[in-house]
């Protein structure tokens, strides 16, 4: 009977393991800066503002083989926002747009990862002046593999439009176009 069991438990563990094995976790590469968190706004109907956040850091795990497993977690250091121009961000810092003094976080939480023929979309949460709300970001899996380093390496890149009002933001700035490009190492 104990055989029958530790034979039963055996096959069990041979069936799950190498699929929890085939999902790989990532840092983001804060250091080598091979991430890219930026937008662009509308300046008046005449042109466009654009910018970037110079500090992201995170982590993601992905399973090319099985993508609805995939999770990822994203903190940006308000902060650290760069439009080009020391007066504007300034005031973009400032209690009028993203007060990074009481919210010094934007944070993403993904609830979900879906494989699609054009763009897989990551669901989750994006957290920005202490406001939650659900996004779709379509993203890309640029590539992976080994780096000259010694590493392993996965790329992706991304894109959401979020509605300024819906965190607080002043309604008249409307649509933010936020586009990333993020690269992990493999732990």
């Amino acid at each position: 009977m104990k055989i029958i069991v530790m034979v039963k438990l055996l096959l069990a563990l041979a069936i799950v393991l190498p699929a929890q094995l085939m999902a790989a976790n990532y840092m983001i590469d804060k250091e080598g800066q091979h991430v890219a968190v930026m937008f662009k706004v509308s300046h008046l109907g005449f042109s466009y503002n654009v910018g970037r956040f110079n500090s992201v850091e995170g982590q993601f795990s992905y399973d090319k083989n099985n993508p609805s497993a995939s999770t990822a977690s994203v903190t940006i250091d308000a902060k650290s926002l760069d439009s080009n121009h020391a007066e504007r961000d300034k005031h973009i810092r400032s209690d009028d747009f993203l007060d990074v003094a009481k919210y010094p976080t934007i944070t993403f939480t993904s609830t979900s990862y879906t494989a699609g023929s054009e763009n897989d979309i990551v669901k989750g949460n994006l957290t920005i002046r202490g406001i939650t709300k659900e996004v779709e970001i379509a993203v890309n899996h640029i590539g992976e593999g080994k780096d000259p380093w010694g590493g392993y390496r996965s790329g992706f890149e991304g894109k959401v439009d979020i509605q300024a009002a819906d965190y607080g933001l002043p309604e008249w700035v409307g649509k933010i176009a936020i586009e990333l490009s993020v690269e992990g190492i493999r732990q």
